[in-house]
């Protein structure tokens, strides 16, 4: 059986598929329907701790991306999926909805170490493999002003906890232990030991 010369990435990130291309691992977007309800699976559960979370939204997604591939009849290749979380102690702190919980999330990781977990997920046409990347994030204490201007900047928005490590903010990260891609939104080591499982030939 030849390997696969490519993977489905079921996902919307830029920043997921940049760092695909940066190990080299060639890829096509499988993007949801119009008609599927993408945001329904980030649903929070009560009482779910942001592991647990974040790992059954990735098994959600990967499973609404099989059925997706199916439907459409376009060429087998693997299927990635990953999803990330920000996490101070047992709260998730997703995407915000607005400017004024944009601004609250960011106030609360001001001056504080918290948790980034991302999850991904890998169908191979036989068998999902997944795994978690866990990477603790500090903030130095944040001005107002400076909240106010990166809330103002558009950047917050689509982020889960309110920020992208890649962009103006990384500025007042005093310190990070784990993963810099993890949280980007893709540990490319995790990634890599799930594409090599699956026959894929990774840099």
């Amino acid at each position: 059986m030849s390997a696969p010369s490519f993977v489905w990435l079921a996902s919307q990130s830029p920043r997921r598929a940049q760092l695909l291309q940066q190990i080299g691992v060639a890829h096509r977007l499988l993007l949801p329907e119009p008609s599927e309800d993408a945001e329904a699976m980030e649903a929070e559960r009560p009482g779910e701790l942001p592991a647990a979370y974040v790992q059954r939204v990735t098994r959600a997604k990967l499973q609404a991306a099989l059925l997706r591939l199916r439907h459409r009849g376009d060429e087998p290749a693997p299927i990635l999926c990953a999803d990330t979380t920000v996490a101070l102690g047992r709260r998730i702190l997703g995407k915000p909805a607005d400017a004024a919980e944009a601004g609250a999330m960011l106030q609360a990781l001001s001056g504080r170490t918290h948790r980034v977990l991302t999850a991904v997920a890998l169908h191979d046409g036989r068998r999902m493999r997944t795994a978690l990347n866990v990477s603790h994030v500090r903030f130095a204490p944040l001005p107002g002003r400076t909240i106010d201007a990166y809330v103002a900047s558009g950047e917050p928005f689509g982020k889960a906890g309110a920020y992208a490590i890649q962009g103006a903010v990384a500025a007042w990260i005093e310190h990070i232990e784990g993963s810099h891609s993890g949280i980007m939104g893709l540990p490319l080591y995790e990634t890599a030991v799930l594409l090599r499982a699956a026959g894929m030939a990774v840099a």
